[in-house]
């Protein structure tokens, strides 16, 4: 059996594990990449590349059913569901081989991983891979069905939606996370009877109540049927027709549709690694449990992105990637701190962005905090491009008015969250971030209004502040 050694073995060759691999190879070490294939990543091949390629196709129908707003009046519109299932794999693809070409400049080793012992790697049936250090990027997978019989009713995953050449007339979706939402949303806005059932009391159950209820309250608006409060009992198949049971506190109810979407959500995928060969631990969540400076149990070992149950973002991958790879080649100690990293966007109608903390994870620390919001239905710009779904809001420290976290539910929102980035990243105050100059008319400029609310709270006041004009509502 064929046995090579390198300074960094990587299993994964997604965002993470490449950026890992070439992290490593810029210190000058040695990195080789381990992937069953197919190459790319989860990234380009099963979620943000082609979720997003097919919701540009439902945005762009919805604005043009709702130009009547603008005075522009259009005849019957449709989507050609082949087209747009065409446009998709053709940008994946593209996609997919420009990373492969980066992917097949490291020594690629094709095939399923499992580990023999704490520095010995088997690839397939015929290699053995040995290295002073591992890093695990094996992403995640689809969560199995957790409710009964959702196997035997053929329910279709994020995969499958995303494979789809044509639309079914009636869908149920399981979940209100970020896939459910966009995927649901994409549904119906081509075409499908979209019912989701969800157990909390809104959508995107993890943000603060304002932003899951301000969506909820939009997408019911829009014709989709989102039932909160459920617990779900089963599903069958009847015919060509799915039936999800489900209870709201003590009534149980039915619902029946062409196909049942489960977007209940994704498991860090460690399935046939062998980790206890290598004295890799779990947690609790079945994920790779890894310290701040990312490594595993076994301190020659490292894990990042989605295994690692942390924060199932691409950015934040990438970013676990190149300090696992710096604190292994530079003999470093660098801790991953998220406040910033994990900031996410879910590219709904209208998108939803946050970053830093929520009004949710302040409370619960005990933290004082001040809030300033602004509606875009008040802005001049969003009232001129008929975009006034939503809000957005900073939250500062009460003491010292440095920004704790900002979130937007609105018109390219995963746009304007980037001015909140930004000025937390440099640690600016509210009373800074407010004299930041915008040009005017732009949808930008709406961050003025609650960071003027925040700096008032704070009783901040910059030097100057006596001289700024700023524009009244609807200017």
């Amino acid at each position: 059996m064929p046995r090579h050694a390198h300074d960094v073995v990587i299993v994964g060759a997604g965002s993470g594990g490449y950026a890992a691999a070439r992290t490593v190879r810029d210190t000058g070490c040695d990195a080789a990449l381990v992937d069953h294939g197919p190459l790319g990543g989860l990234c380009i091949l099963r979620g943000c590349m082609p979720s997003k390629a097919l919701l540009a196709s439902s945005d762009a129908l919805h604005r043009i059913r709702a130009s009547a707003e603008l005075g522009v009046h259009v005849g019957d519109v449709g989507a050609d569901m082949p087209f747009i299932a065409a446009r998709k794999r053709r940008l994946v693809r593209e996609f997919a081989d420009y990373r492969i070409e980066g992917i097949e400049t490291f020594p690629l080793y094709r095939g399923h991983a499992r580990f023999l012992s704490p520095h010995e790697l088997a690839v397939g049936d015929d290699t053995v891979l040995r290295a002073e250090h591992f890093v695990i990027a094996t992403g995640s997978t689809v969560a199995p069905p957790r409710v009964n019989g959702l196997a035997d009713a053929a329910a279709l995953d994020s995969d499958a939606i995303l494979e789809l050449e044509a639309v079914p007339q009636s869908a149920i979706v399981l979940g209100g996370g970020y896939t459910a939402c966009e995927l649901g949303q994409f549904l119906a806005r081509l075409g499908a009877r979209t019912t989701m059932l969800i157990r909390s009391g809104h959508l995107l159950t993890e943000s603060d109540d304002d932003v899951g209820e301000a969506l909820t309250g939009y997408f019911r608006a829009e014709g989709i049927d989102v039932r909160t409060g459920t617990r779900l009992i089963d599903a069958t198949r009847q015919g060509e027709r799915r039936v999800v049971r489900f209870a709201v506190g003590d009534r149980e109810h039915a619902v029946e549709a062409d196909a049942i979407f489960n977007a209940l959500g994704r498991v860090p995928n460690v399935a046939g690694l062998e980790l206890e060969r290598a004295g890799v631990a779990l947690d609790a969540r079945g994920a790779i449990a890894v310290d701040a400076t990312l490594r595993t149990s076994n301190p020659a070992i490292y894990a990042v992105g989605d295994v690692t149950g942390e924060y199932m973002l691409v950015h934040v991958a990438i970013y676990q990637g190149e300090v696992a790879a710096r604190n292994i080649c530079l003999r470093t100690n660098e801790r991953a701190v998220y406040a910033l990293q994990s900031a996410h966007a879910v590219f709904t109608d209208p998108q939803v962005a946050v970053v830093g903390a929520t009004e949710k994870e302040l409370r619960a620390q005990g933290r004082p905090y001040v809030v300033g919001r602004y509606d875009f239905a008040e802005h001049g710009k969003a009232m001129c491009l008929a975009e006034t779904k939503g809000f957005v809001k900073l939250l500062a420290a009460a003491d010292d008015g440095r920004i704790l976290g900002g979130a937007v539910i609105g018109a390219q929102g995963s746009e304007l969250i980037h001015e909140v980035i930004v000025a937390m990243n440099y640690g600016a105050t509210v009373a800074e971030f407010m004299r930041i100059p915008h040009l005017h008319p732009t949808l930008a400029e709406i961050w003025t209004y609650p960071a003027e609310q925040c700096a008032e709270r704070c009783g901040m006041r910059a030097p100057g502040d006596d001289a700024i004009e700023v524009a009244t509502s609807g200017a």
